[in-house]
């Protein structure tokens, strides 16, 4: 989990997000679109959140077409709502 929140600290990584909560099938140059970094650096980024599981790549031609990986998605919201939890118990 530690990886997955260390991941999501990034505030490039989280406009990644972002982008892929309101577009969820896209790919490298659709992000570039939004973000204003270089190709190389985008790249990277969607690497970082394909190692942690965040995003899922499935390739289609000649481009990778980006989602959120659901499963992921749960365990990280199961796991800040029971932090929530605890906190508001302290």
């Amino acid at each position: 989990m530690a990886d997955i929140l260390k991941a999501l600290g990034n505030p490039a990584r989280l406009k990644v997000i972002q982008f892929l909560m309101d577009n969820p099938t896209s790919c490298c140059g659709d992000i570039l679109e939004v973000l204003p970094l270089a190709q190389s650096t985008v790249s990277k980024h969607l690497s970082e959140l394909k190692r942690v599981k965040l995003i899922q790549g499935k390739n289609k031609g000649n481009n990778i077409y980006y989602s959120l990986n659901i499963k992921t998605w749960e365990k990280v919201k199961d796991f800040v709502l029971s932090e929530i939890n605890l906190a508001k118990q302290d």
